[in-house]
C-alpha cells in the first residue's frame, strides 16, 4: 500500500525543521512520515540529506531522499548502521539547510536559463556546484560571456519568485508553458504547480515541483562554464556559482 506524504516544502521551501510521525518503515528501512519538509529527488533535482531527531536526541542519518510507489509517497532513506524508528513514533525533522540553499539558488537559476536561451528543453540536472540544462538548439549561437551576462542582468534585478496552482485545463490551454520536449508534467490530479518568476510571472512561468529562492538576487553570482555539442541538435549549458574567471 502506498502512503501520501504532505510535502510542506512545496508551500514553504525555507522551512529547515519541523515535527512529523512515522506511518511506516519499508524492508530496506526507508522512513515514511506524515509530512516532511525533505524534498524527494525528481526533476533533475536530487533529494534532501540531514536527520530525523528521536525524543532521546539520538540522530537517524537521513543519506537520500526518494519518492516510493507514487509521487506523494516520500521515503526518507537512512544512512548505513543506523537505527530504525517505530510506527507511532514522533520525530523532529531538520534538513541540512546549507546544501538545500545551494540546490534552491542553483535551481532557481536554470530556470533563469530557460529564459535567456527560450528552446524546447531535453534533459537538466541541478547539485550543489555544477548544473547543466541541455536544448534542442541545432546551432548554439551563443557565448558563455553573452549569456553570463543575461543572466547576471536577471539576477541583479531581483525578480521575486513565487509558486501558484492551476488546474489541469488551464495547463492544456497553455501548452507553452511546458518547456520540457519530452516529459510532460503529472497530470490527472486537478491541479498543477507553476513555478513564476517575475511579477505575475512577467519573467517566466512553468510547471516544477522543485524548490527555489524567494527572488533572483539571493541566487548570488553565476555563470557559464562551458557550452557542450551533444548530439546534431543539443546543446549543453552548464552553470556555474561564481563569477566567470578571467581569461
Amino acid at each position: 500500500m502506498a502512503f501520501s506524504t504532505e510535502a510542506v516544502f512545496r508551500e514553504d521551501a525555507y522551512l529547515r525543521e519541523t515535527e512529523a510521525n512515522v506511518v511506516g518503515v519499508n524492508d530496506r528501512g526507508g522512513v515514511i512520515l506524515d509530512r516532511t519538509i525533505f524534498y524527494a529527488t525528481s526533476g533533475g533535482q536530487p533529494g534532501d540529506t540531514g536527520a530525523l531527531i528521536r525524543n532521546d536526541g539520538s540522530r537517524i542519518a537521513v543519506s537520500a531522499t526518494i519518492t516510493g510507489e507514487t509521487k506523494d509517497e516520500i521515503i526518507h532513506v537512512p544512512a548505513l548502521d543506523q537505527a530504525r524508528p517505530e510506527i507511532g513514533e514522533r520525530l523532529k525533522l531538520a534538513i541540512d539547510w546549507p546544501r538545500r540553499h545551494l540546490l534552491m539558488r542553483m535551481h532557481a537559476a536554470c530556470h533563469l536559463l530557460t529564459v535567456v536561451c527560450p528552446y524546447p528543453i531535453t534533459g537538466a540536472a541541478v547539485s550543489e556546484d555544477d548544473s547543466r540544462v541541455d536544448f534542442d538548439l541545432p546551432d548554439a549561437g551563443f557565448t558563455k560571456e553573452d549569456v553570463t551576462a543575461q543572466l547576471m542582468e536577471l539576477v541583479r534585478a531581483n525578480h521575486p519568485i513565487c509558486t501558484r496552482w492551476i488546474s489541469d485545463d488551464e495547463l492544456a490551454a497553455n501548452a507553452n508553458l511546458v518547456k520540457s520536449k519530452n516529459v510532460r508534467p503529472p497530470s490527472g490530479t486537478g491541479q498543477i504547480r507553476l513555478v513564476c518568476i517575475g511579477d505575475n510571472g512577467s519573467i517566466d512561468s512553468q510547471p516544477c515541483g522543485g524548490t527555489h529562492v524567494a527572488g533572483t538576487a539571493e541566487i548570488g553570482d553565476i555563470h557559464i562554464g562551458k557550452i557542450e555539442k551533444k548530439g546534431r541538435e543539443n546543446r549543453r549549458f552548464r552553470i556555474r556559482f561564481g563569477a566567470m574567471p578571467a581569461i
